[in-house]
C-alpha cells in the first residue's frame, strides 16, 4: 500500500493542531446548522444531518453541543450557510484550495482579494487547481497508541487504501465512505485514533525553494486566520531546510 510519502509535509501542517481543533467543530457547527435548515432537525428523516452528526461524534464534538445547536438551526433568526471553495495559484506554481463555509459570500469574496493582494498568488478558475487532488478520509493513529502489524491488518481489512508512517505517527487513507467504517474498525479493537477527516490529498507535488515555500506558508496563514475558512490544502513539496 505505501508509495511515496504523501505527508511529508505533516511536520508544517501539525503546527496549529490547537486552532485547527477549533476550526473542526466550527465548521461541523455551521454544517449541521445548514442540514437542519435543509432537511428539519430529525437525523432519521434527514441523511445529510445523519452524516453530519456522524463526523461530529469522529471529531469528539460534545453530544449537548450538537443537540443544543440542532435546536438553534430551526430558529427563522438563524442565519443558513454556503459551501464555497476558492482555488488560488501559490507562488512557484503551486495550487492551493481553500475550503469555506460562510453566511456572506460577499465577504468572502473580499477576503480573497486582500489575502492575494497582502501575500501574492492568484485566485484561478474553478477545476484548475482541484483536478490535482483527491478527496480522501485520513486517520492519524500516533505510534504508541498502536502496534503497527496489528494496525495494518485491521485498517486493510476494514478497506483502507494506503498506510504510511512518520517519525510521530501512522497515516492511515481510505476512500471517503469507508472513512467511518474504518475507524469504527480501530476502535473496535481499542486502537485510538488521534484525527479522522475528510481531506484533500494531492496526486503531484511542486518543489519549492526555501524562500518560495515561506512566501506560500505566509499566503496560508494568512488565509487560516480568516474566520470563514476551514481548510487550506496545497500541493507544495517544504524543502528539508525549512524551519520548524
Amino acid at each position: 500500500m505505501a508509495g511515496h510519502s504523501k505527508w511529508a509535509n505533516i511536520k508544517h501542517r501539525k503546527g496549529r493542531a490547537d486552532a485547527k481543533k477549533g476550526k473542526i467543530f466550527s465548521r461541523l457547527i455551521k454544517e449541521l446548522i445548514s442540514a437542519v435548515k435543509l432537511g428539519g432537525p430529525d437525523p432519521k428523516n434527514n441523511p445529510r444531518l445523519r452524516l453530519v452528526i456522524q463526523k461530529a461524534r469522529v471529531a469528539n464534538v460534545p453530544g449537548d453541543n450538537i443537540e443544543r445547536n440542532i435546536k438553534k438551526a430551526m430558529s427563522d433568526d438563524q442565519a443558513d450557510y454556503t459551501e464555497v471553495t476558492y482555488e488560488l495559484y501559490g507562488h512557484g506554481g503551486v495550487g492551493l484550495v481553500v475550503e469555506i463555509m460562510t453566511d456572506n459570500k460577499n465577504r468572502v469574496s473580499s477576503d480573497m482579494r486582500i489575502a492575494t493582494n497582502k501575500r501574492g498568488g492568484t485566485i484561478a478558475t474553478p477545476g484548475a487547481v482541484t483536478f490535482n487532488f483527491d478527496r480522501k478520509g485520513v486517520i492519524e493513529v500516533l505510534r504508541e497508541k498502536a502496534v503497527e502489524e496489528e494496525l495494518f491488518t485491521t485498517a486493510t481489512e476494514a478497506g483502507a487504501q494506503d498506510f504510511e508512517t512518520t517519525p510521530d505517527r501512522y497515516i492511515i487513507s481510505t476512500d471517503p465512505a469507508d472513512l467511518f467504517t474504518v475507524k469504527d474498525a480501530l476502535n473496535a479493537k481499542g486502537i485510538e485514533c488521534a484525527e479522522a477527516s475528510l481531506e484533500m490529498v494531492p496526486k503531484t507535488y511542486i518543489e519549492c525553494d526555501a524562500e518560495t515555500a515561506k512566501a506560500n506558508l505566509d499566503l496560508i496563514d494568512w488565509l487560516e486566520e480568516l474566520d470563514d475558512v476551514d481548510w487550506v490544502y496545497h500541493n507544495m513539496k517544504i524543502p528539508d531546510n525549512m524551519p520548524e
